[in-house]
């Protein structure tokens, strides 16, 4: 009796053929990529470790530069929505690629030449062709012939304004408060200064889109909806 052992189907195929064993997973340009990595990691102090962490930071530099940057909250001129200390995320996109500011956005802007040489934050109240007025009879603000109901957002105890004003805001400006109006420095005190306390849009920096910090206080920003029911401009001209 033959009792050599034969080898069966199963044993053929699970036997490795040569291309099998010399296979490679990886391509030549995976290879190739990792061979860059690992030589650009022995040239920096610290290799891959020190290297991945210099990335993170040019990744964090350039979202700061293009797209979101921190912000501190340096007195109490937003309160009681934006207290000292606080840090919101500005976007920096909010206003690019045709989009511009809204009444009732809050926006941190360059105020060199305007209102001093740093950064503000304050709430829009006009934009261009706007008329904004202070106070009416019921000592509310106007926008275009519409009072505006900020009890959302005005500090507690504070009146719209005890400056009164009666403004045409330009084109490609905007007109600007904060929202504890007793303790703001904003476009009501340079009225009688160069550009009539109006901020360019190009000076807007981006549009503060949220509380990140304290945690506690985290919160997104919304624009305020009394801001919805203010009538647009009807540029001169127009029909209908």
């Amino acid at each position: 009796m033959d009792t050599e052992a034969q080898p069966t189907t199963r044993d053929r195929s699970s036997r490795p053929t040569g291309s099998e064993t010399t296979s490679d997973p990886a391509g030549p340009e995976d290879r190739s990529r990792f061979a860059f990595v690992a030589r650009v990691g022995s040239l920096v102090p610290g290799g891959r470790i020190t290297l991945t962490l210099l990335l993170c930071l040019v990744f964090l530099l350039s979202l700061s530069t293009f797209v979101l940057r921190p912000f501190q909250i340096p007195s109490g001129s937003m309160e009681p929505g934006l207290r000292i200390g606080d840090r919101v995320l500005v976007n920096k996109l909010a206003y690019r690629f045709g989009a511009v500011p809204q009444r009732g956005d809050i926006v941190v802007f360059d105020g060199t030449g305007y209102f001093g040489h740093a950064d503000y934050i304050k709430r829009v109240v006009g934009v261009g062709g706007d008329r904004v007025v202070c106070c009416d009879r019921e000592g509310s603000i106007q926008v275009n012939g519409r009072p505006v109901d900020e009890s959302g957002f005005l500090h507690p105890g504070d009146s719209p304004s005890e400056v009164p004003f009666d403004v045409v805001v330009p084109d490609g400006a905007l007109f600007v408060l904060g929202d504890h109006r007793s303790d703001s420095s904003d476009s009501r005190d340079h009225l009688g200064s160069p550009g009539g306390g109006m901020i360019p849009v190009g000076d807007v920096i981006g549009r503060a889109d949220g509380i990140v910090w304290p945690f506690a206080h985290a919160t997104r920003l919304h624009r305020p909806d009394a801001y919805a029911r203010v009538p647009g401009v009807r540029k001169a001209g127009a029909h209908g």
